[in-house]
């Protein structure tokens, strides 16, 4: 049996002693390492080596066995002892390491011995080593482009260096292997290639024509040629050849009448290719031309505009519209039927005699004559002179007292003075050479004489003459003188009188004013415009061409979409009003650098809802002779009602084939209303139609009279219309020779574009005052009854008898209700005579009066004679001297030649009147 030495020694009192082993020496290893890891491994190559020497080596565990130490909680790596003896060992990754998220490690390491024995007692530690560890990329990424797709645009018929880049990124961390170093299109057929930087450019012109957009795939590989897995989409636009112009505008522009201003042009913008520009100079132009006198506003006639515009009254319009009182233009040839407007087109034979009536007698040292007109070049290399309105000799002689005329595009105005003035030579003759007086447009001339000055304003802009030539007064003279507008009057000096000098355009609102009144040149605008303070901007009088100038592009461009058209008739003429913008672009240092071609467009007026005017009351007016004989005469249509109304479609009507419309009732304007004679006229002498001048107070109407009936004008409401034609009286001083009067209305809006229905009156005079006399003459018996009751030797017989009582009972009946027609006529007399105090109101119903044809005796004809004589001297009597005055005040209008047969028919008597 094996005994251990420790328990041997006291028996055999031996002891062995043991040397104790000694770690004196620190491990060594190198100061520094450098090394480098892969992706995918977890060792590491280390330069130099990782070993541990000791030089208590070969003294188990003091230098045989070591370790490695990497201080630090939560060390990536670790080192492991692959050799105990020679102190070998290597550097590990504890996990997978990412390039991507580190690159590089530092950190430091230390080798441990294991001391002087088994307990591991005296452990000796190295110097610390400093580790530098790279990470290897592996490449795992693809290459991916910045953008999901790539957008550009050309200008055709060029070469580009390059259109755009595309670019294409990699998440590896290498250089190798995170750069692009290809990129590629993969679309086949292509006009573009790219290059290693992604840059894109075609190998070829490109044509707008031809192809407007082209779609291409482009593909990227990194340097260890991984290929994208997915490519990227490319857009290339190829865009016409830079054009300086407009862009962003309609040809046509849809307004809806009755919606105030709309904005033309809201997205245009000026294209100038790049340039530098030092100003810009736009014209917006609005050709309204082709609908009269531009704008399509101005189309009532001139003497109601001038109303509306708060001109001084007193103008005599020489071209109204055709009426019953304005007859003298019936025969001229008028252009409303394709523009609504009033114009009067004279083609080189048409002229007009202006009435005496009409004409203004007062013209003095100062007066003005207003006109619009559009004129051409005259035919001819020495053109004839084109009268526009003459005041010459109507007979005898052929003397011009005023003219205006044109001649070779010049516009003249002569005016000869009368030697009860002056005996000297006096200016005569006013020329003006303007381009508008042939340019064949709309131009608004004004001539206002403040002899011996004469001044022109056209458009509103003021004009001097560039001629005067003077002239001697007019010999005085009983000859009679002749207005006329279209040409001139030759009353004498030839065979015949005619007409000479005509003119040769358009013409509308010729209107002569004694006095002086500016106001007259007052335009309406077509074209609005909120403008910017930097642009200098300038409007014509119509305000249909609007000038813009400004240095900045950005500006202009502003300006020109806040551009906007207006029309503010409540029926406007439909169809195309044509615009026209003309641009001016000025270069540092240069007139003009680039060219803007103009731009034509069109504003579409549409349809408005047209109006139906209804004029009704009652037709027929029946009412005792006394009462047109009266001073005052009869009101032709006390109850007159004028209406309105339009056709208007909605969602129901439109899917009801049997429904058209709804009417609506609307308020509006008239311009005219006419009461027309029908049949013969009326005589000056016996009977005519009065208007108190009263009736016309604070309205915007006028009124003429002649013989063939009343004309009342003027732009006011319906309801003043109303007014003044319900105080329309006819009067008659002997009513018993006319048994039945027909007259017919008629009102329009717009000169006739829309006019009322024709609502025709018919009157008629009772004459039961003068019949129910003649009823008694049949009150005796007959001749015959008498002879045969005085006859001794006649024995009647039984027919006889029997025919005597007949007519005996006959007679008596008759005699009886020749009493009762007595009595009631008496009391109609009374009844009428106590009416002509109180206002006229009648109704139609209870106007049936039957006539009996019997006679009354002539007793009581003459009896009921002396009665009505006593009567009218009683009203005679009743008219006081202040009534007298205030007639004279209140005068009627009627024509200056009618002369009344009796003082009572001058006046009115202003108290009511019913009937």
């Amino acid at each position: 049996m094996r005994m251990s030495a420790r328990s041997l020694g006291p028996r055999l009192g031996l002891f062995l002693k043991v040397k104790p082993r000694v770690n004196k020496h620190k491990p060594w290893i190198e100061t520094s390492y450098h090394g480098v890891i892969t992706e995918d491994t977890d060792v590491v190559l280390l330069d130099p080596p990782l070993v541990a020497l000791d030089k208590d080596a070969p003294v188990p565990y003091a230098g045989e066995k070591f370790s490695f130490k990497i201080p630090g909680v939560g060390a990536l790596f670790k080192g492991v002892v692959l050799n105990g003896t020679s102190g070998e060992g290597q550097l590990r990754a504890r996990g997978l390491v990412d390039c991507e998220l580190q690159k590089e490690y530092t950190f430091i390491i230390q080798a441990h011995d294991c001391g002087s024995g088994p307990g591991g007692a005296e452990v000796k530690k190295s110097h610390k080593a400093v580790v530098h560890i790279q990470v290897n990329d592996v490449n795992e990424f693809a290459p991916v482009f910045r953008e999901p797709e790539y957008r550009a645009a050309v200008t055709e018929g060029k070469i580009y260096d390059s259109i755009l880049q595309v670019e294409a990124t990699d998440q590896d961390c290498s250089p190798q292997y995170s750069q692009i170093c290809n990129y590629q299109i993969t679309t086949t057929s292509t006009p573009f290639a790219i290059d290693r930087n992604g840059n894109i450019r075609n190998t070829e012109k490109l044509s707008y024509d031809r192809q407007q957009q082209y779609d291409v795939q482009v593909t990227a590989w990194d340097c260890g040629q991984k290929r994208a897995l997915r490519g990227v989409p490319v857009r290339i636009d190829v865009k016409p050849a830079c054009k300086p112009g407009w862009q962003g505008w309609n040809e046509r522009v849809d307004y809806e009448p009755g919606t105030g201003s709309k904005q033309l042009f809201p997205k245009m913008h000026l294209e100038t290719c790049g340039g530098p520009l030092s100003s810009v100079r736009t014209t917006v132009e609005l050709q309204t031309s082709h609908i009269g006198k531009g704008c399509d506003r101005e189309t009532y006639s001139e003497k109601s505009l001038q109303k509306l515009c708060g001109a001084s009254s007193g103008s005599t319009d020489l071209l109204p519209a055709p009426g019953a009182a304005t007859n003298w233009t019936a025969s001229l040839v008028t252009d409303s039927g394709r523009d609504s407007d009033l114009i009067f087109k004279f083609a080189g034979r048409q002229a007009a005699k202006i009435p005496d009536w009409v004409v203004p007698q007062n013209l003095t040292d100062q007066f003005t004559v207003a006109t619009w007109m559009r004129h051409g070049p005259s035919p001819g290399p020495r053109a004839e002179k084109e009268t526009l309105l003459c005041n010459s000799d109507k007979t005898e002689m052929n003397r011009h007292h005023y003219s205006l005329y044109v001649h070779n595009c010049r516009l003249v105005f002569l005016l000869r003075r009368d030697f009860t003035q002056v005996d000297t030579f006096r200016p005569a003759e006013f020329h003006w050479k303007l381009e508008q007086i042939c340019d064949e447009e709309w131009h608004y001339y004004v001539i206002n004489v403040e002899f011996p000055g004469v001044t022109l304003y056209v458009d509103g802009v003021t004009y001097d003459p560039y001629l005067v030539t003077d002239d001697w007064p007019i010999h005085p003279s009983q000859i009679d003188v002749q207005l006329t507008v279209g040409a001139c009057w030759q009353g004498g000096e030839v065979t015949k009188p005619r007409f000479t000098q005509y003119f040769r355009g358009s013409l509308s609102g010729l209107t002569i004013r004694p006095g002086q009144d500016r106001r007259v040149r007052r335009s309406f605008p077509c074209l609005q415009a909120l403008l910017d303070k930097n642009l200098k901007f300038h409007f014509n009088p119509a305000q249909s061409v609007l000038v813009m100038e400004g240095e900045d592009l950005e500006n202009t461009n502003a300006a020109v979409r806040k551009v906007s058209y207006i029309n503010s008739r409540q029926f406007p003429t439909s169809g195309v009003r044509r615009l026209r913008i003309s641009t001016a672009v000025q270069c540092f240092g240069e007139d003009t650098c680039i060219t803007i071609p103009d731009i034509d467009a069109v504003v579409m007026v549409l349809q408005p809802s047209e109006p139906r005017i209804t004029i009704t009351g009652a037709e027929r007016l029946n009412r005792p002779a006394s009462d047109f004989r009266a001073p005052a005469g009869a009101a032709l249509f006390k109850d007159l009602h004028i209406v309105s109304a339009v056709t208007r479609a909605d969602a129901t009507t439109l899917h009801a084939a049997r429904r058209p419309g709804v009417q609506e009732e609307i308020i509006h304007n008239l311009d005219y209303c006419d009461i027309l004679v029908l049949g013969e006229e009326l005589r000056p002498e016996q009977e005519s139609l009065q208007l108190k001048r009263s009736a016309l107070l604070g309205k915007h109407l006028d009124a003429t009279n002649s013989t063939s009936g009343m004309s009342v004008y003027g732009v006011d409401s319906m309801s003043n219309y109303e007014q003044v034609i319900r105080q329309v009286r006819y009067s008659n001083v002997l009513p018993g020779q006319i048994t039945e009067r027909r007259f017919r209305l008629t009102c329009s809006e717009l000169n006739g574009r829309y006019t009322s229905n024709e609502f025709n009156l018919e009157v008629s005079a009772l004459h039961s005052a003068e019949a129910a006399p003649r009823v008694n003459h049949l009150v005796a018996p007959p001749q015959y009854m008498q002879t045969h009751s005085h006859s001794p030797s006649a024995a009647p017989s039984a027919a006889t008898v029997a025919i005597v009582m007949c007519i005996a009972a006959l007679v008596a009946v008759m005699v009886l209700g020749v009493y009762r027609i007595h009595l009631t006529h008496q009391q109609e007399v009374k009844l009428a005579e106590t009416a002509r105090d109180a206002e006229e109101t009648w109704d139609d119903s209870a106007l049936t009066i039957t006539v009996n044809p019997m006679e009354v005796g002539e007793e009581e004809a003459s009896e009921e004679e002396e009665e009505d004589e006593e009567d009218d001297e009683e009203e005679d009597d009743d008219i006081t001297s202040a009534e007298s005055d205030d007639s004279e005040d209140e005068a009627d209008v009627q024509l200056p030649r009618m002369q009344r047969q009796s003082k009572r028919g001058q006046n009115w008597d202003k108290t009511t009147i019913s009937y």
